[in-house]
């Protein structure tokens, strides 16, 4: 960051489980998640200007609207509000991780404007009002805020520290189709299963990978409906050498590969990469660990 430019990364979020305990009156749904960022994700670039505007590029792009449809805008002028300015600042995404894809991306874009507008207009306004701003425009953008590995409960609203994790890597794979959130809630069951809240302490990846195979994503039966080539890249990615876990993150599509160390995961990624040229296959080390 320097001048009058700031820029951000939305780092993707990753769901190592997700579990859905129950549905409240209104609607929402009882969530119990425990999540870590990639080192890799989307990137926010701000500038001073007369107005405020958007303009997107990058491989995921086509598609995505640059008008106050866009979380990214709302964030903008969500922020300016709470402010008393006017909203004024050029936002440039580069959009790099798939749209629609379980890994919080536009969740992320909006938490990283909050972050880098903030900067870029030197406000005074604290975290606890950021966090009360970014939970207006959804459950997901304040969990986004962080880039430490975190629980998630109540309606995804309750975010605290997770427990130390041992080190360990990610291959995250999306098959190039798109799983509506809304559409994976609507397929869950009517009743729900009970949650298992992580509580433990572990200090090596294979005891993490054990822990979480006791537990699972609740989205995933619905999100393999919608579409069944999850199951396709689940059991490609767990045929890998040294994967510790494999399974879906979010509401799909993207599944990921537990690993040891980064090494091993970039070694997968090129195995898998060459066999499925369609498929968007990225190695991922992982933020605050420890």
């Amino acid at each position: 960051m320097s001048g009058d430019r700031r820029h951000w990364l939305a780092r993707a979020k990753i769901n190592l489980y997700l579990h859905v305990s129950g549905k409240r009156a209104d609607g929402y749904h009882c969530l119990d998640s425990l999540i870590v960022f990639a080192s890799l994700g989307d990137t926010i670039d701000v500038e001073a200007s007369d107005d405020l505007a958007l303009t997107i590029e990058g491989p995921f792009a086509a598609g995505l609207p640059v008008d106050q449809n866009n979380l990214i805008l709302q964030a903008a002028m969500s922020l300016a509000q709470a402010a008393g300015i006017r909203p004024r600042a050029r936002i440039k995404l580069r959009k790099t991780l798939p749209v629609a894809a379980g890994l919080g991306g536009g969740s992320a874009d909006a938490a990283a404007t909050l972050l880098a507008l903030r900067a870029l207009w030197r406000l005074s306004i604290d975290d606890v009002v950021l966090h009360r701003l970014a939970a207006g425009l959804g459950a997901d953008v304040p969990v986004c805020l962080t880039d430490r590995p975190s629980l998630v409960g109540g309606i995804g609203h309750e975010v605290r520290p997770a427990p130390p994790l041992p080190p360990f890597a990610l291959l995250l794979v999306n098959p190039g189709q798109a799983v509506s959130t809304a559409a994976a809630f609507e397929g869950l069951p009517d009743t729900f299963r009970s949650s298992r809240p992580w509580r433990e302490h572990t200090d090596r990846t294979a005891a993490l990978a054990q822990a979480l195979a006791e537990r699972r994503n609740d989205l995933e039966p619905a999100a393999r409906r919608l579409a069944p080539v999850i199951g396709e890249v689940i059991e490609a990615v767990a045929a890998l050498p040294h994967c510790r876990l494999a399974r879906m993150s979010g509401s799909g599509a993207t599944c990921f590969g537990l690993f040891d160390n980064l090494a091993q995961a970039q070694s997968a990624a090129g195995t898998l990469a060459a066999a499925r040229t369609s498929w968007w296959v990225q190695a991922s080390g992982i933020e605050r660990l420890g």
